[in-house]
């Protein structure tokens, strides 16, 4: 399971609707407590693609991003971005860059009147979701 507050939902979602149509993207961190992953922290990072159906990380921004993670003993569960005009789910690029089959990935959809927000693990190119609980 995946635990998310309601602030950094809200966070994400106010960042992705700014920069639609191109996808929105960042990082999440917090700790590991038993198979549970608490998001303690979300990163807004800029998309350096400024692409509507991908996403780069800004590396520097990312870097940052890490060492404020060490700083504050927390650590990278993965990362989120917006999918503006397709549904909450790994697209195939995005299991193709999936590296990290310990991270999690994040993925909010635009494409409705109502937001979806899901997150997902992805090993050897499947796609599994996982329990999300936004509270």
């Amino acid at each position: 399971m995946i635990k998310l507050r309601r602030e950094d939902y809200e966070t994400i979602l106010a960042h992705a609707r700014k920069e639609a149509p191109v996808e929105a993207c960042g990082l999440i961190a917090g700790h590991i407590d038993g198979t549970d992953k608490i998001v303690e922290k979300v990163y807004i990072l800029t998309n350096t693609d400024h692409a509507e159906e991908h996403f780069t990380l800004d590396p520097r921004e990312q870097l940052a991003a890490v060492k404020d993670m060490r700083a504050n003993g927390l650590e990278q569960l993965g990362n989120w971005h917006s999918h503006p005009v397709s549904p909450s789910r790994p697209s195939d690029e995005d299991k193709r860059l999936a590296y990290d089959s310990t991270a999690s990935y994040m993925i909010l959809s635009l494409m409705d009147d109502t937001p979806v927000l899901n997150s997902f693990h992805v090993e050897n190119n499947e796609a599994t979701k996982e329990e999300l609980v936004i509270e």
